[in-house]
This record gives C-alpha cells, structure tokens and sequence, in this order.
C-alpha cells in the first residue's frame, strides 16, 4: 500500500473557503487517493512558475479548481484584478492539467435572471464584472478534453473564517445590530455547501464533463432566506425589512437565477436538498 505522501492526490484550489473547505471534509480518503487542499497561503496561484513546480511535484490526478475572486462588489471595483483571478489563473491550471479531469465552479448569476428556472443550455448573459469572468472561464473549461462547469447558488454552512457563507455574513449583521434590507423579488437557488461538496466528488467519479447545474431544489427570495435564517436564530435578534427591485438603483441585479439541477439529479440519482430543509436540520 503506498504511503501517504507517494499515493495518487487530488488538488482542490480555495481550500480555505466555503466549498473548498467542503471539498476536503467530505473526501472519503483511502489507499487509491488522498486530497491536497490548497489555501492561498500554500499557493499562490498568481504565481505560474511555482504553481507550476508544485503541480509537477504532486503530479496530481485531478484538479478541482474552486479558488476565485467570488465577492461581486470586489470584482465591480477591480476588474482587472477580478479578471486575473477568474480568468487567467483558470486558464493556466486548465493547461497545466490537460491530461487529467478539471473541475470548475461557476455561478447562476451567468444568467440575466429574466425568466429563473434556467437549464445547461440556456444562453447566457452576464450583468456584471463577476459573471463576465465566470462566463469567460466556462469557455476555457470546455474546451478540456475531460473539463466540467458546476454552475451553483448561494452556498450555506461553516467556513473556516466564519464569513464566507452567505448565511454567516447574514448572521454577523444581526449580531452586529444591523437591520437587513432584503429583495422580495430576487430569486435564487440556495444549497448547502456539503451537498455542492459531495455532488462533486460523486460527479468527478462517474467522469462527468461539459456543464451541470448543482444547486438547491428550492427557489427563494432573498426575504425568504432570510426570514427562514431568522426563525432559527439564537442569541441574536434578527431584525428584516422587505424591499424590492422596483425601487432599487445600483449596479444591475438578476431579478431570478435559480436553476434547474435535474440533470445533475439524475446523473447522482438523488435531488439536490432544498434550504428550507438543510436549516431545519442544522437548528
């Protein structure tokens, strides 16, 4: 049996957020493979020669690429930045790993939000600085001979900052005394961040390729979320007023990006869980 350090690995970029840190809690090691969960701190992805040493060094078997400058306003204000982090460090890893299966996370916010309920092959068509990186990475992804999108939602659950999660940002407003301004019609598809975790390796393993939607089998208002957050609080109060898009003037918003995952259902033979249900396990 091989050891730990000589045993086939697997890399997972974005070890330190949300659905990275999911990734490698929810890997089922064993002698054929073993994680290598990859902070910025370990690599610097912006630094092709020693990504490149690294990666020659482990040699790994496949790659889930899950790293990404994910915050939108961050990207609005730096698109260069935001570009350099989506898009070229995507397409550097994806050359890199030519030879084995890439994984790629994308966002339903590749959508314009128009209609919601949106499948694979839906056009897409980007709103904002983040999108557009992520629309572009899709196409260098797809064109990998065994490259996969998972397109995916809001992400639910415990990062290892403990602000990553929509539902941690959320939970620190309240704590902070802030009240939440929350669009009644603004829809998405939200999903624990384990399910997203665990669909990809199930997906990774049946050798799945080209563009899926894994996301929560629930559509919700941003006030739904986050009324549904409040009914579970505990040592805080949560304190929501509802607003609409009707009356909002910032930057472009999707009004309902929430996706159809039936054919990532399928291919896992089970549905992905609703919110609604996650949050009333974990309260």
């Amino acid at each position: 049996m091989p050891n730990a350090s000589s045993s086939p690995c697997i890399w997972v970029t974005g070890a330190g957020g949300l659905i990275g840190h999911g990734l490698v809690r929810t890997f089922v090691s064993g002698a054929a493979a073993r994680v290598v969960g990859l902070t910025r701190a370990d690599l610097d992805l912006t630094r092709p020669r020693e990504v490149c040493e690294r990666f020659l060094a482990d040699r790994p078997m496949a790659v889930i690429h899950a790293a990404a400058m994910s915050k939108s306003p961050a990207c609005q204000a730096d698109p260069v930045g935001a570009r350099r982090a989506n898009v070229e460090v995507t397409r550097f890893l994806a050359d890199l790993a030519a030879e084995v299966p890439f994984v790629f996370y994308s966002t339903d916010l590749v959508f314009d939000g128009l209609r919601g309920g949106y499948v694979e092959n839906d056009a897409v068509n980007p709103r904002s600085v983040y999108a557009e990186t992520k629309v572009e990475a899709e196409g260098i992804v797809l064109q990998h001979p065994r490259g996969l999108v998972l397109r995916t939602s809001l992400n639910a659950g415990v990062s290892p900052t403990g602000d990553r999660a929509f539902n941690e940002e959320m939970t620190l407003a309240w704590r902070a005394g802030r009240t939440l301004s929350l669009f009644e019609d603004e829809f998405r598809s939200p999903v624990p961040a384990e399910a997203t975790a665990r669909a990809t390796w199930d997906l990774l393993a049946i050798g799945a390729t080209g563009v899926l939607h894994v996301a929560g089998s629930e559509r919700l208002s941003r006030l739904q979320i986050g009324r549904l957050l409040a009914a579970h609080a505990a040592g805080y109060e949560p304190r929501i007023e509802a607003n609409s898009l009707k009356s909002y003037t910032g930057a472009p918003r999707s009004p309902d990006t929430s996706l159809d995952s039936s054919v990532a259902e399928r291919l896992l033979g089970r549905r992905m869980p609703a919110f609604s249900e996650w949050i009333a396990a974990e309260s």
